[in-house]
């Protein structure tokens, strides 16, 4: 989160701030104030207590840490721009929904009755952004733990003016449990999960069997479930993980055309030109 250290952000800043440089610690000092103005703005409640909840190495966490589970993501650094900062003030009240073990209210959140898809990691937005503006009568709900996205997507509603996405900055898993009604959504999106392709980080990959199994209890009958991904061994596993799951059912022979609704990303382009796959899978629910 901001530009603070290794992840989303840091906890008391005087153990990297100190050394012989002051102007170091001038510049630690500011990212904070900044990083804590960006955290406030999506989580209003805990600036309450101006306490942020972080890890033993003081890394603030977008998960509960007393649920013990191999988790699918690590919080990254990355700089928050000041369009995306700005995004986030402005629009972040309107969009950004805290995360809180309470199940949410489609008609209440978006203020209208229509089916609703659930994005997992939308990164930078620009996928989320172009389906929701193409796709008007959906409800769409991104999560994501990477605060620039956050805030490039919050940019992205601004500019086109969307207003059927809502976003939740925490682990979607949790989301999944604590804020998503049984049976409710109209279709889930996982495009371009990390493929942690070593074989000892395997078992982070998202698409395992529990958690398909899991996410089948979230959708409704005939909803649908599009993964996709640039990396053929994740693929191939995608593809035997959901097929046998049973209360799945495959609409293609194996993976599927690209639908017209995901677009081509930038970077699926530019491994398309170099010669790499890209596959998609879309399965529904019987």
């Amino acid at each position: 989160m901001a530009e603070l250290v290794d992840a989303h952000g840091s906890g008391p800043c005087a153990a990297r701030c100190g050394g012989s440089n002051p102007s170091v610690g001038t510049k630690k000092s500011a990212e904070l104030t900044r990083f804590r103005r960006v955290f406030y703005y999506l989580h209003p409640a805990k600036a309450m207590s101006d306490q942020l909840q972080t890890n033993k190495a003081g890394k603030t966490l977008f998960y509960d840490p007393e649920v013990h589970r191999i988790r699918s993501f690590v919080t990254r650094t990355g700089r928050v721009s000041s369009g995306q900062e700005r995004a986030i003030q402005e629009l972040g009240p309107s969009f950004c929904v805290p995360y809180e073990k309470k199940q949410l209210d489609y008609l209440t959140l978006f203020d209208r009755q229509a089916d609703t898809i659930f994005e997992i990691g939308f990164g930078m937005g620009e996928t989320t952004a172009t389906i929701a503006e193409a796709l008007p009568h959906l409800n769409f709900i991104g999560v994501e733990v990477h605060t620039p996205g956050v805030g490039a997507l919050l940019k992205l509603i601004g500019e086109k003016g969307l207003k059927n996405i809502r976003i939740i900055q925490h682990d979607a898993v949790e989301v999944l449990e604590n804020m998503i009604p049984d049976n409710s959504l109209a279709g889930v999106h996982v495009f371009f999960p990390d493929p942690w392709h070593k074989a000892r980080h395997q078992k982070r990959r998202l698409i395992q069997p529990p958690f398909v199994q899991f996410l089948c209890t979230k959708l409704k009958p005939g909803a649908y479930l599009h993964c996709a991904t640039d990396w053929e061994n994740y693929a191939e596993q995608m593809l035997d993980v959901l097929n046998a799951e049973p209360q799945l059912e495959n609409t293609a022979n194996g993976y599927a055309p690209r639908p017209d609704y995901r677009p081509v990303t930038k970077f699926e382009k530019r491994g398309l030109r170099l010669g790499h796959g890209v596959w998609d899978l879309v399965f529904r629910k019987k």
